[in-house]
């Protein structure tokens, strides 16, 4: 599933997709290979454009956002401390009490099940805080 969150009218997709296309190395070889494992993880994942020209990624809450840097590819989960990383896949961002990140060298591969598993944690974490009533509701 796709939302628009964008820029001059083009859907948040399509602007991934370029932006994808434009980094034209590993970068957007590797930001591409994780949108894919993202979308199938939660196939109907939302996709955003937000904070002048950053991917998000959402499910009843953001799931995580993907930024391209120089030396990176970084992938930061907005309620990363409150999720299990068995896996331990996280290795950024570790002192902080919400965001956890993964950064991604130029030849590393992150292991793929448990990146989906991260993802649909972080999903079902976010439906959880769905269903809790609001402190001004009580």
């Amino acid at each position: 599933m796709t939302k628009s969150g964008a820029s001059q009218g083009q859907p948040a997709a399509e602007l991934i997709s370029k932006r994808i296309a434009e980094l034209g190395d590993w970068r957007g070889e590797t930001l591409g290979r994780m949108r894919q494992l993202i979308k199938q993880a939660v196939p109907d994942v939302i996709e955003e454009w937000k904070w002048m020209g950053t991917p998000v990624w959402s499910r009843d809450g953001i799931i995580c956002t993907g930024e391209s840097y120089k030396k990176i590819v970084k992938l930061t989960f907005a309620k990363g401390a409150a999720l299990t990383d068995a896996a331990r896949l996280f290795n950024s961002s570790l002192d902080g009490n919400v965001r956890r990140a993964i950064n991604i060298h130029e030849g590393e591969e992150v292991d793929a099940s448990a990146f989906v598993a991260l993802v649909r944690q972080a999903v079902t974490l976010n439906r959880a805080g769905k269903a809790r009533p609001s402190k001004r509701a009580k």
